[in-house]
C-alpha cells in the first residue's frame, strides 16, 4: 500500500490546504449562520464532480432527495439566525470565496474516491487502508499550509514577523499554561477532546466514502446539522442553552425525507473505472 503513486496524496493535500485557506479567509468576513447554508453548494459540487471525472449516473430519485436535504439544511439554519441579511451584509465576493472552498471540499472527497477505486485495481481487489491515505493527505496538507504561512497572516491580521509569538501564545493557551489565561478556559482538556472527536468523525466519513461514494458520505454528514443545533439547546457546560429555531422540526423533517427518498434505490456503480 505504501507503494502507490505519491501524485494523488500530493494533490489531496495541495486541495485541502487551498480549501482550509479560502474558507478561512471568507469565515473571517461571514457570519456563522450565513456558512452552513453556503455549505450546502457542497453537495451540488459533490454531484457535479462525480458525474464528470467518476461517470456516476444519478436517477431522478436521488437528485431530488439530495435537494431536500439541501432545502432542510436551508430551513432548519435560516429559520431563526437572520442569515439572509448577513450574507447581504458580507457582500457577494466573500460568498463566492466560501462557495469556491467547498467546490475544493468536494473535489477532495471526490480525488478520496478515485484513490480507493484506483488503489482496488492495483491492490488485485484488495483495499489501501482508510489511515494511510489520511496520514499521507494529512502530512502533505500540513506541507502546503506552513508555505502559505505569510498568506494566512495576513488574513489574521498577525505580521508575518510577529507569528511565531502568535503562535507560541496560541500552544500557550493551548495547554492553559503561561500568562494566558482568558478564553482558555477547560485547556486541555477541551481542545484534546475536540481534535480526539475530529478525528474519529473525519476517519467515519472517510469510511463510509471508501464503501459507498462521495455523495452518500456527504449526505451523512449533512444530517449532524440539525443534530448539532439541537445539541446547542442542552445545558453544556461552557455555553448556555438556546432555543430551538422556528423551522427546526420543518427543516429537520424535510432533510430526513429527502435521505430516505435518496436510499429508496441504491447508488449506481461507475460505468468505466
Amino acid at each position: 500500500m505504501l507503494s502507490l503513486p505519491q501524485a494523488p496524496f500530493l494533490a489531496v493535500g495541495l486541495i485541502e490546504a487551498l480549501a482550509a485557506a479560502s474558507g478561512m479567509a471568507a469565515a473571517t468576513v461571514l457570519s456563522g449562520a450565513s456558512i452552513p447554508i453556503l455549505s450546502q453548494s457542497f453537495l451540488v459540487w459533490q454531484l457535479l464532480l462525480s458525474a464528470i471525472f467518476l461517470r456516476r449516473q444519478y436517477r431522478f430519485n436521488q437528485i431530488l432527495g439530495c435537494f431536500l436535504v439541501t432545502a432542510g439544511v436551508v430551513i432548519t439554519v435560516a429559520s431563526g439566525s437572520g442569515a439572509n441579511a448577513s450574507l447581504n451584509g458580507a457582500g457577494i465576493f466573500w460568498s463566492l470565496l466560501m462557495i469556491i472552498s467547498f467546490l475544493l471540499q468536494a473535489a477532495d472527497t471526490v480525488l478520496k474516491e478515485v484513490i480507493f477505486l484506483d488503489a482496488k485495481k492495483q491492490l488485485k481487489g484488495g483495499s489501501v487502508d482508510l489511515f494511510v491515505v489520511n496520514s499521507f493527505g494529512s502530512a502533505y496538507q500540513a506541507v502546503f499550509m506552513c508555505l502559505l504561512l505569510p498568506f494566512l497572516s495576513k488574513l489574521w491580521g498577525v505580521p508575518f514577523h510577529l507569528l511565531p509569538t502568535y503562535l507560541r501564545n496560541g500552544a500557550g493557551c493551548f495547554l492553559n499554561i503561561g500568562s494566558l489565561s482568558a478564553g482558555c478556559d477547560g485547556a486541555p482538556v477541551l481542545p484534546l477532546l475536540f481534535v480526539l472527536v475530529n478525528m474519529a468523525y473525519n476517519i467515519s466519513l472517510l469510511h463510509l466514502l471508501k464503501i459507498s461514494s462521495a455523495v452518500v458520505s456527504s449526505l451523512a454528514s449533512t444530517f449532524s446539522v440539525p443534530l448539532s443545533i439541537y445539541a446547542f439547546t442542552l445545558p453544556l457546560p461552557y455555553i448556555a442553552a438556546s432555543s430551538l429555531p422556528g423551522g427546526f422540526v420543518t427543516g429537520a423533517a424535510v432533510l430526513v425525507a429527502g435521505l430516505v427518498l435518496y436510499c429508496l434505490t441504491p447508488p449506481q456503480t461507475p460505468s468505466n473505472r
